[in-house]
């Protein structure tokens, strides 16, 4: 995968979501049974939506000990596994089990140069279901959707190099914007 990439906000692309498809489609013939749904998360599944250029990928298993079984065909396909166990943030509030956070990680780069990371979740469990009502919410929402765009311009424009600094902001916005995800999801009856 090579050095680290600075941050780069782009503008939408009407062609995340068929990169998406072509990405979902690939991983479950990979995947077979042992992915119970694959999700497009993240910015590129927002429409409107600015973004790095790097499309999200969720698969939802049973539990983490399946994936071994696919390691070395994601080997195949280009995914690299920078660790083999990765934790989410937490959010304030959130639950305090660890096996809640825990995903594995993979991360591809099409043949154009454009990111895939790929978040191996476990059906039920917090981290999984955070990413696509967070999803849900902005796509609903499209005034919270640009607001969240403003910041993300502004932490790439302040520290394109600063990943750190990146994420140590962003993810608390997120949890702000997933406090109000959260009502909305009771008031809507929205489910995963």
């Amino acid at each position: 995968m090579g050095a680290r990439r600075t941050i780069e906000i782009v503008e939408p692309n009407t062609s995340w979501p068929q990169a998406f498809e072509a990405i979902a489609e690939d991983l479950g013939a990979a995947l077979g049974d042992a992915a119970l749904r694959i999700d497009h998360i993240g910015s590129t599944a927002v429409p409107g939506l600015p973004a790095k250029d790097v499309i999200d990928v969720q698969a939802t298993v049973r539990s983490l000990d399946e994936v071994s079984a696919f390691v070395s065909t994601l080997a195949e396909m280009g995914f690299e596994q920078p660790v083999e166990l990765a934790r989410d943030h937490v959010p304030a509030g959130g639950s305090d089990l660890p096996e809640d956070w825990q995903k594995r990680f993979f991360k591809a780069q099409e043949s154009d140069g454009r990111g895939i990371n790929l978040h191996v979740r476990v059906a039920g469990r917090a981290n999984q279901r955070y990413p696509l009502l967070f999803r849900d919410y902005l796509r609903s929402h499209p005034s919270v959707a640009a607001g969240y765009a403003e910041i993300k311009r502004q932490l790439a424009r302040h520290g394109a190099e600063d990943w750190e600094l990146y994420y140590d902001v962003k993810d608390p916005v997120c949890d702000i914007i997933m406090a109000a995800a959260e009502a909305w999801a009771k008031c809507t009856g929205w489910t995963v």
